[in-house]
């Protein structure tokens, strides 16, 4: 039971609970990605452990007061290890109708919902579709429902600094936020270090916002508009230094890593695409470490700059989503053919052609895998979570550099978008990666080689301009050996072969697949997750075991190839319950199944939206219940 302690200076009582889901609400201008991601730095900075959710329109400009254009931030803060954002949402800020009308499906019975009562107009009622006003007709009633003029109260918090109009009322996510932060006891230190730095050249915007900020957290101190706050304990992480991560920061900090570890230089050719452009704004500030940052006309010029950085001895890099993949396909079968390394990375996002552009799938699986022409095996790693881009990133170029391959990170919206703590590595405990240019000819009467192969298959990495070295590179199939334009059958058959034996090798190279909550050889189901869907999943495996349930999963980082210990799990489970969630209509299923003959099933779902643990939960609770029943 919830413990309470009067220990408020207004005298109510403080309720602790482990854990709370929040989700802020409003038109795209609204601010409220901002409020969000400030409410998740004081959290952080607080001590819980911390999960996000941004959820943006998918029209740049959908009509205000809308439900097509509402913008929301929902996260989970724990007192305890968290593996996603939530499922049912705990409180629920609406700064209008739309907003309401959107995001009341996912609030809890009994849960908070504050709102702007001054976005209740009837103008915006009207363009959310309804009749009477939800806040006064009694439909609301199984919530706790707390209308706030926020519009009208920053406005008067800010008239004695002769803010008024649309720049006053702009302030009012902050007065959402102060409110906020006073249910659930979140520091506002860290918001006001923020808004001083974020206006540090306007000072009267900066102390608007500071006092809206002030204005709403004392809101809920002094007036009797809630009776209790609530409470979440710090969580007990592991010892070290921690910072907030999004998935699509921390692919590119790992790919700038990566290019100190092999002490080669970061090209990254790229053209803005939702929801990959993060990695471009980020990449383009660490310019001090050597990253060239390229905004090309297009898809296909970009792909084409950094394969031409690999040619030069770059690390070449670039990045898009299922639409921008398609276009660079035949660069990428190029890269194939050459033998360059070559990091392309995917953020996955619904579909098909522009689809749902800022919402989460997984659907481009058989895309990376098969959708090139002739046989062009290309690795692909999937990351799984926010804080893993990095490291999988680092790998990506290990592996790149390693078998002079392209090489494909599959990650999608939710895992791009989404933060989460990061416990900063230690520089001294990242392994170099390796990198060795030939300087003489590899051949006899010194002729040079540029497919004469290593342990692992690969070419050697020849720098242009190099003395002796001169060689020819391009689409048209190579010499084995020689690397001269070749067209014998019988050759093209055995470089066929031998690319993707090259990459079937890399299983030798990544880690073995790791097993979740298997105690023994009992379990009657295994989950197998790939991508964004690992925290759901991890998160239902617990629930299923407290329901009594033997349920083990696996999280498959390395897709092709296929981690060398894969099939030996598999034929444990053989006879078993094998369930594959996945946010598309069964495209590892397919793999697995073909590469395995086992007989798995699929559990999919392709909405726009990340799985819900109870989704993952219900779906085993109702097939072992079934059986059990029919035994």
């Amino acid at each position: 039971m919830p413990l309470e302690t009067p220990v408020d200076p207004s005298g109510k009582p403080i309720t602790d609970v482990p854990n709370a889901t929040i989700r802020f609400a409003g038109d795209s201008g609204d601010g409220m990605q901002l409020t969000g991601v400030q409410f998740t730095n004081s959290s952080a900075i607080f001590g819980n452990d911390v999960s996000t959710m941004p959820d943006f329109p998918a029209e740049i400009r959908a009509p205000a007061g809308t439900v097509y254009g509402v913008s929301g931030f929902q996260l989970q803060f724990s007192s305890s290890d968290i593996y996603t954002p939530g499922d049912e949402v705990d409180t629920l800020v609406a700064m209008n109708p739309a907003a309401l009308k959107v995001n009341l499906s996912d609030l809890r019975p009994g849960g908070i919902i504050i709102a702007n009562e001054d976005g209740f107009t009837p103008q915006n009622l009207k363009l959310a579709g309804y009749e009477e006003n939800p806040l006064t007709d009694g439909s609301l009633d199984k919530y706790r429902v707390h209308p706030i003029p926020m519009t009208q109260a920053s406005l008067r918090a800010v008239e004695e600094l002769g803010v008024i109009g649309k720049d006053a009322a702009r302030c009012k996510n902050f007065f959402a936020l102060g409110v906020v932060c006073w249910l659930y006891g979140r520091p506002l230190t860290p918001i006001l270090t923020f808004i001083q730095n974020k206006f540090a050249k306007n000072e009267t915007i900066r102390e608007a916002n500071t006092k809206v900020l002030k204005a709403g957290f004392y809101l809920g101190e002094t007036q009797e508009l809630f009776d209790r706050s609530y409470r979440v304990p710090k969580a007990k992480l592991p010892p070290g230094t921690y910072r907030e991560i999004h998935g699509n920061e921390a692919i590119a900090l790992g790919l700038v890593a990566a290019s100190e570890l092999s002490n080669k230089s970061l090209f990254y050719g790229s053209y803005p695409i939702t929801p990959a452009s993060d990695i471009l704004h980020e990449l383009a500030k660490h310019k001090a470490f050597g990253v060239q940052t390229f905004q090309a006309e297009d898809e296909i010029a970009a792909i084409c700059a950094a394969l031409g950085a690999s040619f030069g001895g770059a690390i070449g890099m670039t990045a898009s989503a299922g639409p921008g993949i398609a276009l660079k396909s035949e660069a990428m079968g190029l890269a194939v053919m050459m033998e360059l390394p070559l990091i392309v990375v995917n953020v996955q996002r619904g579909g098909p052609s522009t689809g749902l552009p800022t919402k989460v799938e997984q659907a481009d699986l058989m895309q990376v895998m098969y959708g090139r022409n002739g046989e062009c095996p290309i690795p692909v790693l999937a990351p799984r979570s926010a804080a893993d881009c990095f490291d999988m990133a680092i790998m990506a170029t290990r592996i790149a550099l390693r078998y002079m391959t392209p090489v494909v990170i599959l990650s999608d919206g939710f895992i791009a978008n989404s933060a989460e703590p990061w416990l900063i590595p230690s520089v001294s405990d990242m392994e170099p990666i390796k990198v060795e240019h030939p300087q003489e000819p590899n051949g006899e009467d010194d002729e040079f080689l540029p497919y004469l192969r290593d342990e692992n298959l690969s070419r050697p990495w020849a720098l242009p301009g190099t003395p002796k070295l001169m060689h020819r590179l391009g689409g048209l199939e190579k010499k084995d050996v020689t690397g001269a334009v070749n067209y014998e059958p019988a050759n093209h058959q055995k470089m066929v072969n031998m690319r993707q034996a090259k990459v079937n090798k890399i299983a030798e190279f990544v880690p073995e697949q790791t097993i979740y909550n298997e105690t023994d050889e009992a379990a009657d189901v295994l989950l197998i997750g790939w991508g964004g869907t690992y925290g759901a999943i991890r998160e239902a495996n617990r629930l299923l075991i407290e329901m009594g349930h033997k349920v083990s999963n696996i999280h498959i980082r390395y897709i092709h190839p296929f981690p060398r210990n894969l099939g030996e799990i598999l034929e444990r489970y053989r006879g078993k319950h094998i369930i594959v969630p996945e946010l598309n209509n069964g495209q590892l299923l397919r793999l697995i199944r073909a590469e395995y003959l086992v007989n798995a099933r699929g559990l999919n779902k392709v909405q726009g939206k990340p799985f819900m643990v109870s989704e993952i939960v219900e779906f085993v609770d109702n097939l072992l219940t079934k059986e059990k029943k029919n035994a």
